[in-house]
């Protein structure tokens, strides 16, 4: 028997894109799916390339959830925080807000201007995160995926291991998105096409709310949080981010010591694909895939670190299925 899935804010672009990935999963069902925009409306009159259960219907965010059923929220910072409230002790929960994300109250409502007013489930919540937090991740209830610019951001530089120890000052990192990604589950004017079409900004400088969770988790196993100054900007095409991270050491790092930890991350993971020249990562290399490719170029003691993701797949509803395998039990690429 399949095991079911109840997907709470389906219309979106998030979770539009978990849809297709489990159209074919072998072992998922969707069972409930949620709009308010669209409720009331079969899943392929909403999405024509998503005909494959035709009796699927989008009912309220508020309608009674099926028992026995994992909940995915791809509902905004609010709604989360009210759904996991009320379902957190009864169902499995994979939310993709990033109201669990960060372990620090007052850093939260910093970065998100909203109340947390249920600060309690934070420490229930595991960081769903698989290169990092795998085997939590296999016994948890609750996970938080990460947000798109954080996992493009981490990975990279978690993946340099003990070498993190002689970083020195702060990490300057230079992402760029595609609207899906900066625009979010709204639509703003300041990200629609009229607005991005033969333009480049950067946007909400120092004071994106996805920099303190880049600070704590890429500081995971150090004895000291790492400084962190991200700055995003907008680009003009519609999925994909590529980030320049910038980092000095406190002492001479080999190339090769840098290589080898960063093969040895890719080779182990599924997902992670290392290579040699930075000047291949490029965003149509991992568009409408679940793979994060980096690289390196070293100079003296300054590091360059280049990653490129897809914000809706890996950053977002591929590491989802990611999570919703291990939480299961099953391969960690099953459905890919």
């Amino acid at each position: 028997m399949k095991e079911q899935i109840a997907i709470i804010g389906a219309g979106g672009l998030t979770g539009r894109e978990l849809l297709l990935l489990l159209k074919n999963h072998p072992n998922f069902e969707v069972v409930h799916i949620t709009s308010n925009l669209v409720q009331d409306n079969n899943l392929a009159s909403v999405f024509p390339n998503l005909d494959f259960s035709p009796d699927l219907v989008f009912k309220k965010h508020e309608s009674p959830i099926p028992s026995e059923v994992t909940i995915v929220l791809a509902t905004p910072n609010e709604v989360s925080l009210e759904l996991a409230k009320k379902y957190s002790s009864m169902h499995r929960i994979l939310d993709l807000s990033g109201v669990f994300r960060l372990s620090d109250r007052a850093r939260f409502e910093k970065a998100y201007g909203i109340e947390h007013t249920a600060f309690d489930l934070v420490s229930s919540f595991v960081f769903g995160m698989p290169e990092l937090f795998r085997e939590k991740i296999k016994k948890a209830r609750l996970v938080s995926n990460p947000g798109c610019y954080s996992t493009a951001s981490i990975i990279p530089i978690a993946s340099l291991g003990s070498i993190r120890d002689h970083i020195q000052g702060p990490v300057l990192i230079d992402a760029k998105s595609g609207v899906s990604g900066a625009g979010g589950r709204t639509e703003e004017i300041a990200f629609s096409f009229t607005k991005t079409h033969e333009n480049f900004r950067a946007y909400k400088v120092w004071k994106h709310q996805h920099e303190p969770e880049i600070q704590e988790y890429c500081s995971v196993g150090l004895g000291k949080e790492l400084e962190v100054y991200f700055t995003p900007h907008l680009l003009p095409v519609y999925r994909g981010i590529l980030s320049s991270i910038y980092i000095n050491f406190s002492k001479d790092i080999s190339e090769e010591e840098i290589q080898t930890a960063l093969e040895s991350k890719a080779k182990s993971e599924r997902f992670l694909r290392f290579r040699a020249n930075p000047e291949e990562i490029e965003l149509v290399s991992v568009q409408n895939s679940n793979y994060l490719d980096f690289s390196f170029q070293l100079r003296g003691r300054s590091l360059i670190l280049i990653s490129a993701l897809d914000n809706l797949t890996k950053g977002a509803a591929g590491q989802a299925l990611q999570n919703l395998n291990l939480m299961h039990g099953f391969p960690e690429d099953l459905g890919f």
